[in-house]
């Protein structure tokens, strides 16, 4: 029997190395890999254009054409990205914020305000803290140059929010640093952060507070997921499995080389101590696949995407995936 092909495409991560490398085989597929150098550039390409058979996706995306009925995709319980967020919110200091609840009626950048780590962030800032959300002015664009984050393609919000687009010559990590916005939030440090005197973490002790999310509410934030275009899935309703197989795999490949205490895989000198606080608090498995080991965290998504608009209702989890358990 002859085997499909398929075009994957995916940033770089270790997890998914041992399919990039072909050391894994996927039972009736040869995959074509396409390595980007950002996520955002997968996902215009996929979503604007379906340029893939299968590919990395922002969760928050993928969500909200599925809550809209029409979603060209279907998607796999297999999570590239994930990341905890209290750590990726940014002020200035003379802004006077000194508590979560002091960004209430500030101009707050962001790159996008449909970023699946915005959403993350401000669902944590409503609520862990209490934070009016409606209250706080959106100023979207590029963090690290000028104009706007990428081309995307999710859905309109079901409700207007306060959204203003940047449009001066400086990226917004500048306007931090100027103080022309009071904070940012987004899903990578600003480069003038250690550089100037201004601008500071709202929670320097942010790893804390993302251990106590996870030890109290089993959440450990996902950004990305696997999609594949629909009309593939129709026509080859094995690719699912085949793929979530596989994907498994590599990832327990990639965790177990991880785990090798005779020479360190990473530039991490605290790797071996860091593996061993990740085994006591996540149970041997810090990135679980399929649905059940990610249910708390794919629910709280859900919901603070029907509490910011993007979705009318809640979608039950079951519903957003085909594979996996």
């Amino acid at each position: 029997m002859s085997r499909l092909s398929l075009s994957f495409a995916c940033c770089r991560y270790d997890r998914m190395e041992a399919i990039r490398e072909g050391a894994v085989p996927i039972e009736g597929i040869d995959l074509n890999c396409i390595t980007l150098k950002s996520g955002r550039e997968v996902f215009d390409r996929m979503v604007g254009g379906q340029e893939f058979d299968v590919a990395e996706l922002s969760a928050s995306e993928l969500i909200s054409l599925s809550g809209r009925g029409d979603c060209p995709f279907v998607a796999l319980p297999v999570f590239p990205s994930r990341v905890f967020r209290h750590g990726y919110i940014f002020i200035n200091t003379r802004s006077g914020i000194r508590t979560p609840k002091d960004l209430e009626g500030r101009r707050i950048g962001l790159p996008l305000y449909t970023q699946t780590a915005a959403i993350w962030v401000r669902g944590h800032l409503a609520h862990q803290f209490d934070v009016k959300l409606d209250t706080i002015r959106w100023v979207q664009g590029a963090v690290e140059k000028t104009g706007a984050h990428g081309r995307p393609h999710a859905p309109p919000l079901l409700r207007p929010a306060r959204i203003e687009q940047s449009t001066g010559a400086e990226p917004l990590g500048a306007l931090l640093a100027r103080g022309e916005i009071d904070a940012l939030i987004g899903s990578r440090k600003p480069d003038e952060l250690g550089r100037h005197p201004d601008l500071a973490r709202l929670f320097p002790n942010y790893r804390a507070l993302e251990r106590e999310l996870y030890e109290q509410h089993k959440i450990f934030p996902i950004m990305h997921l696997i999609a594949i275009r629909r009309d593939v899935h129709e026509a080859h309703p094995f690719v699912a499995q085949s793929l979530y197989d596989a994907l498994c795999e590599s990832k327990d490949r990639a965790l177990a080389q991880m785990k090798e205490r005779g020479a360190l895989r990473y530039m991490l000198p605290w790797l071996p101590a860091d593996m061993d606080e990740i085994d006591e608090l996540f149970g041997g498995d810090p990135w679980p696949y399929g649905i059940e080991a990610n249910r708390r965290t794919l629910e709280a998504l859900v919901q603070y995407m029907v509490e910011q608009h993007f979705i009318a209702r809640r979608i039950p989890i079951e519903d957003l995936f085909v594979a996996g358990h």
